[in-house]
């Protein structure tokens, strides 16, 4: 058995104590003890990021050992759980990773987040608001869906609902557990808010790459606020205007941050991949050559500082990071402190600074 000592984040709010762990990896029971008795430092729930392409300057698109030097890059910022995110790309270019990445996503590697799926962003994707993704958008076929699901756990996917194709296939997909998600889509407020009724539940980087809000056309940005139980947002300030995320919290009760994180997280400015992309990591973000923003460079640690900057209460930053997005995967055994829950979390110090990270009770080396 393990014990760590601080201020825990658990469903009671903040709570001077001691958490125990098992042998399992898991939390065992959590200890109350005077406030004067405890370190100075936060424990919260680890991050649980649902969109991650890269990272450590390794695409997902390359294979399973870029997979694995994500995961373990990520886990050094406080993620504990993360769904491995593609591009588009050709069927058969799509078969090899996940094929590839497969196995990892059953066992987990020491010192590293644990991998709980693919998010296939993509290639069902409207050209018109492609974005950074590259230009091998495909109508939905849904035996090679099929396909691809019997090659890894597909956790989410992201499309154009206003695509006829696509269209055809919500409710056979919602039905199957894939939670599907608007993105990369021009589509109007109708046909998002119709889309939302045939089984997606939720917006993949709310307000990037889908038609815009405005007052006598909503588009789906208007339908997410209107209408969503969930949505992602990327909190790296780059993306989203501040006051644009303080208005998407208050009107979707499960918004919860992601990284869209490339190959150019944890690394020094430079030339990296996106897919068959290159792209360019300069002051703080990650672009194309002509300036089109082409995921992040984002960590979860700083999206947590970010949120708390921008004026959200700590326990609500955190649990945008970790509670919202477990529960939107209907996850039960993470995201929060608790008996029984993965003992996944992250130590910081009064400025939000991580100084421990813990990954179903392993201790996770902070160092590359």
């Amino acid at each position: 058995m393990r014990t760590i000592e601080g201020n825990l984040y658990t469903r009671e709010g903040m709570l001077p104590g001691r958490l125990h762990t098992g042998a399992d990896g898991r939390i065992t029971g959590i200890t109350r003890l005077p406030a004067d008795q405890v370190p100075d430092r936060l424990i919260l729930p680890g991050f649980i990021d649902l969109h991650v392409h890269g990272g450590g300057g390794a695409d997902l698109m390359e294979g399973a050992d870029a997979a694995r030097i994500l995961s373990r890059t990520h886990a050094r910022f406080g993620t504990t759980s993360l769904v491995a995110t593609t591009v588009s790309a050709a069927h058969e270019d799509l078969k090899k990773v996940l094929t590839a990445i497969a196995p990892l996503c059953d066992t987990r590697h020491p010192q590293s987040a644990r991998i709980l799926g693919v998010h296939l962003e993509g290639p069902y994707l409207n050209r018109v608001k492609l974005g950074a993704q590259p230009d091998q958008i495909q109508h939905a076929d849904a035996s090679r869906i099929r396909e691809l699901c019997a090659l890894a756990p597909i956790r989410i996917l992201t499309l154009a609902p206003e695509m006829l194709s696509n269209q055809a296939l919500l409710q056979e997909l919602s039905a199957a557990g894939i939670r599907l998600q608007i993105g990369h889509s021009n589509g109007s407020y109708e046909q998002g808010k119709r889309a939302l009724e045939q089984g997606v539940s939720g917006f993949t980087h709310l307000f990037n790459a889908m038609s815009g809000l405005h007052h006598r056309e909503p588009g789906m940005v208007g339908a997410a606020l209107a209408h969503a139980e969930y949505a992602e947002i990327i909190p790296d300030l780059l993306h989203v205007h501040p006051g644009a995320v303080l208005a998407a919290l208050r009107s979707i009760p499960g918004l919860y941050g992601v990284s869209d994180a490339t190959a150019a997280t944890g690394m020094p400015d430079g030339t990296y991949l996106l897919g068959s992309h290159q792209v360019h990591k300069c002051m703080g973000g990650v672009r194309l050559k002509d300036g089109t923003l082409a995921g992040s460079c984002l960590t979860m640690d700083q999206a947590l500082r970010n949120l708390v900057k921008i004026g959200l209460p700590l326990q609500t930053a955190s649990d945008c990071l970790s509670l919202r997005p477990a529960r939107y995967l209907g996850l039960t055994d993470r995201g929060q402190l608790a008996a029984g829950m993965m003992a996944d979390l992250v130590v910081l110090d009064n400025d939000l600074k991580i100084r421990q990270v813990w990954v179903e009770g392993e201790n996770i080396e902070l160092t590359a």
